[in-house]
């Protein structure tokens, strides 16, 4: 009865390191390099000839997501740190959780179907013009948006149905749906079920295709005999397997822990380091370690 005469929110206080100017304008300045890399990746592999392949296919739509997961973000925080405002509609809120939860189990599929691509051309050279056709590679990505639109739509449901009567200030500088669960004054139990199960099912299957492509690519890389044959295959997986690590080890840390109040201010970092950095480094990382988008800068 109580709970059916509160007052249900209309906006949330975004708080994130509003106390910190330094750590904002940092930030802000690593969103920006994310929006610049990214759209570099994507203007490059298009523009270069030589980069018109599956992995780079792949690479782009990782580029593309990256930027949208990074623009759901960016301009509310440009917005805040201008206007020194904190608050965010309970619409608005719901938007950035789903657009990001979309994207952020897009990215789970299309590191997986990365994966994929690795193994084909490392331990079935033969057989990848077939398999990796551009029709399969379209497929393999369609079918990463779809995955990622259905965690969207589940997760941002079940947080439809959550009554927000008490305290609307949110610790970070963005919506995170752990967050707001964690905010809720009816029952939460579906919720963290619907969570718990999506990072689970969807983001769990799509890191045992990572680990059992790259158990394949390791036995095959091994079985090699020259070790300048071993070099040339490691060296094509070393950039994704970077990408891989950074990606499912903060979102797994961060959506499968235990939650609890002494760990608040690490689970803060993993947020930021998830929504963040990781996607600033993977331009940067695919750049640097890849001959392939060298020669092509230079062409360039």
């Amino acid at each position: 009865m109580a709970e059916s005469n509160c007052t249900q929110a209309t906006e949330f206080i975004l708080m994130g390191f509003m106390e910190n100017p330094v750590t904002q304008v940092t930030l802000f300045l690593i969103f920006l390099v994310t929006i610049l890399g990214n759209l570099g990746m994507i203007g490059l592999i298009r523009a270069s000839q030589q980069l018109h392949s599956p992995m780079y296919y792949f690479l782009s739509n990782l580029s593309f997501v990256d930027l949208c997961s990074s623009t759901i973000i960016t301009p509310r925080m440009l917005v805040d740190f201008l206007s020194g405002k904190k608050d965010i509609s309970y619409a608005g809120c719901m938007a950035q959780v789903f657009i990001f939860d979309l994207f952020g189990m897009t990215e789970c599929f299309l590191l997986a179907m990365m994966a994929y691509d690795r193994y084909m051309a490392i331990c079935h050279p033969l057989l990848y013009p077939l398999v990796m056709s551009p029709k399969r590679c379209s497929q393999l990505v369609t079918g990463s948006y779809l995955m990622g639109l259905t965690n969207g739509m589940a997760q941002t449901i079940s947080m439809l149905k959550l009554s927000f009567c008490g305290s609307n200030i949110i610790d970070l500088f963005f919506c995170d749906i752990s967050v707001l669960i964690s905010l809720s004054t009816s029952d939460n139990t579906v919720s963290h079920i619907i969570l718990r199960t999506a990072a689970s099912l969807l983001g769990v299957s799509s890191s045992l295709v990572v680990l059992v492509s790259y158990m394949a690519i390791i036995s095959t890389i091994l079985s090699i005999r020259s070790a300048e044959g071993k070099r040339k295959a490691f060296s094509t997986c070393t950039s994704h397997l970077t990408a891989v690590s950074m990606f499912y080890g903060t979102s797994l840390f961060m959506y499968l822990k235990p939650s609890s109040d002494s760990s608040r201010k690490e689970d803060k970092w993993a947020t930021v380091f998830y929504a963040v950095v990781t996607p600033m480094l993977n331009p940067l990382i695919y750049s640097l370690r890849n001959k392939e988008v060298k020669e092509a800068l230079r062409r360039l």
